[in-house]
Order: structure tokens, then C-alpha cells, then sequence
């Protein structure tokens, strides 16, 4: 099975930055899209960021104007850069892909925004 690795986390101070990245254990041509996910102590998951085989993106509302997602489908590859980070950013984040309707998730990788 394919598996997604994340890296990248760690801890950082408020108005730091962060990039994470995500690559598939094996290369995967029909992906659709792949993204981000994060879920914080005590909430539901929730949506970071997507980007799409057309490189068409969508933000959850928290994070918009701060991070930015890029990555190239093809090659089952994808990133996020977080800028102004905030303690509310504070979660385990996950990479996501989909392929047909199916979810491929990784282990995770922990943020922690502290000063």
C-alpha cells in the first residue's frame, strides 16, 4: 500500500515560520488532489489546504493570508509553508491525498507554536 511521510514539524515561536513537506512512499499517477490536514487537543480534524492536478487551491479560513501550499501532483509531492504562526496553529498536521474518492492519510507530523 502507499503510504504518505510528512516532515517538518517541530516547535516554533509566535510569528515564526514553518514549512512541511509530504511525499508518497511510491509514485501514484492518478492522484486528484493533495493537501492538509490538522487536528488540535480536544477538536476535529479540519481542513488546511488543497491543491488539485489543475493547481487549483482552497484554504481553510484560519490560515488564509498566512499559508500557502504548493506541490506537484504528478510526482505525488506536496508542501506547505506556514508564515505568522500562531499558538491556535498548534496541532498534529496531516497530508492527504485522494485518488477517486478514496483518502490516503500520513502519520502526522506535530506543530507546537510556543513561546
Amino acid at each position: 500500500q502507499v503510504q504518505l511521510v510528512e516532515s517538518g514539524g517541530g516547535l516554533v515561536q509566535p510569528g515564526g515560520s514553518l514549512r512541511l513537506s509530504c511525499a508518497a512512499s511510491e509514485r501514484i499517477f492518478s492522484f486528484n488532489a493533495m493537501g492538509w490536514y490538522r487536528q488540535a487537543p480536544g477538536k476535529e480534524r479540519e481542513l488546511v489546504a488543497i491543491i488539485t492536478r489543475l493547481h487549483r487551491t482552497n484554504y481553510g479560513d484560519p490560515v488564509k493570508g498566512r499559508f500557502t501550499i504548493s506541490g506537484d501532483i504528478a510526482e505525488n509531492t506536496v508542501s506547505l509553508q506556514m508564515n505568522s504562526l500562531k499558538p491556535e496553529d498548534t496541532a498534529v498536521y496531516y497530508c492527504n491525498a485522494v485518488r477517486n474518492e478514496y483518502n490516503y492519510w500520513g502519520q502526522g507530523t506535530p506543530v507546537t507554536v510556543s513561546s
